[in-house]
């Protein structure tokens, strides 16, 4: 029950802020939105605002912002006309200018890329970080001999700078030689030498490991300024990584058989539980990027496709057909409901294969 929970509000996360962003946006730039929904399938749930149906549907695992003209159609034609002659409501998506449309269509990726941001930021901010200011010294270790004390800020090792904790474990000789430490305290900048020790150290599943060491603990900040800056690094190393895929996707070095459909995402929402909720907060905000860069790519059905066709008409100044472009948004949903068809039959039969 704690997994299907988990599972549908992982869903409600990547979705509803994703079409929200789409609202605002079309909203803001003077176009009409016909009905924003969350979820698929029969609506449990409508209300009529003064120009917009708002609804709730059966199946939390997609949602819509039906905007007036979207598709290059208008289903209020106020103006009498007929075809592809007719005058364009004012108010609809395709009468808007390309620069308005292309922020429309973005807007729903920067939204999931703005939650990923705030999700790691809070998560950070109450589990704490690390830092390279010195926590604790252990007694009898080089730290201690060479004189670091708690609360000083570890600046360089070896001339090479040092700006996490991160880069205090990378920098210090993997070989036990001597390093050059600069830490700066209250009484200014100094520079120590230390011999670290070869030590045996316990990670974070509970494997033992031997390395050299010095024998100091990492200050935990809980600064919610650099919280939200450590969140934006986290997920901009998440977008590189999911461009990484992308890469290898299309070079062959990963298949299909390596994606992960609404199946997949639930048995690792359900591997999650027992890793605690900074594993799943990880795994939303990772789903919340992939979605965004997915959605971005120039594909038919996804904003990314439909970028492509604004993008084609401000070039060539060509305009195509309403119904030349429905068709292709059309066969390529077909398309990717066919490939998420195949990934959630291969998340079965890998889950109970």
């Amino acid at each position: 029950m704690k997994t299907a929970i988990l599972a549908i509000l992982l869903f409600c996360i990547m979705i509803f802020p994703h079409e929200l962003g789409h609202f605002i946006a079309a909203k803001r730039m003077g176009v009409q939105v016909n009905e924003f929904s969350f979820g698929m399938g029969p609506a449990i749930w409508k209300r009529q605002g003064k120009e917009t149906l708002y609804s709730i549907r059966l199946f939390p695992i997609g949602g819509y912002c039906a905007m007036e003209g979207e598709d290059g159609e208008e289903d209020d034609d106020t103006t009498g006309g007929a075809g592809e002659n007719r005058e364009l409501n004012p108010r609809s998506f395709a009468a808007k200018k390309p620069w308005k449309k292309i922020v429309i269509l973005t807007a729903g990726s920067v939204m999931n890329i703005l939650c990923a941001i705030v999700i790691l930021s809070v998560v950070l901010g109450i589990n704490g970080f690390t830092t390279n200011r010195i926590g604790e010294v252990t007694a009898g270790s080089p730290a201690e001999q060479a004189g670091m004390a708690a609360g000083e800020t570890i600046t360089a090792i070896d001339g090479q700078p040092v700006e996490s904790w991160n880069d205090v474990i990378n920098l210090l000789p993997e070989d036990g030689s001597s390093a050059k430490i600069t830490v700066e305290g209250k009484d200014g900048t100094r520079s120590l030498s230390l011999q670290p020790v070869l030590q045996k150290v316990t990670g974070a599943d509970g494997t033992e490991t031997e390395r050299y060491v010095i024998g100091i603990t990492s200050k935990i900040s809980h600064n919610p300024f650099r919280a939200a800056a450590y969140g934006a690094r986290s997920t901009w190393n998440m977008v590189k990584l999911m461009f990484q895929s992308i890469g290898m996707l299309i070079s062959g070095q990963a298949s299909a058989d390596d994606l992960s459909g609404p199946v997949g995402m639930v048995q690792m929402v359900n591997q999650t539980e027992t890793l605690g909720y900074w594993y799943y907060a990880f795994l939303v905000a990772l789903i919340c990027v992939n979605l965004a860069i997915i959605n971005m790519l120039p594909l038919p059905a996804l904003d990314g496709g439909r970028i492509l066709f604004v993008l084609f008409t401000v070039i060539t100044g060509k305009k195509v057909s309403a119904r030349v472009e429905g068709t292709i948004h059309m066969i390529g949903m077909g398309l990717l409901f066919a490939l998420m068809i195949y990934v959630t039959f291969h998340d079965i039969t890998r889950i109970f294969g």
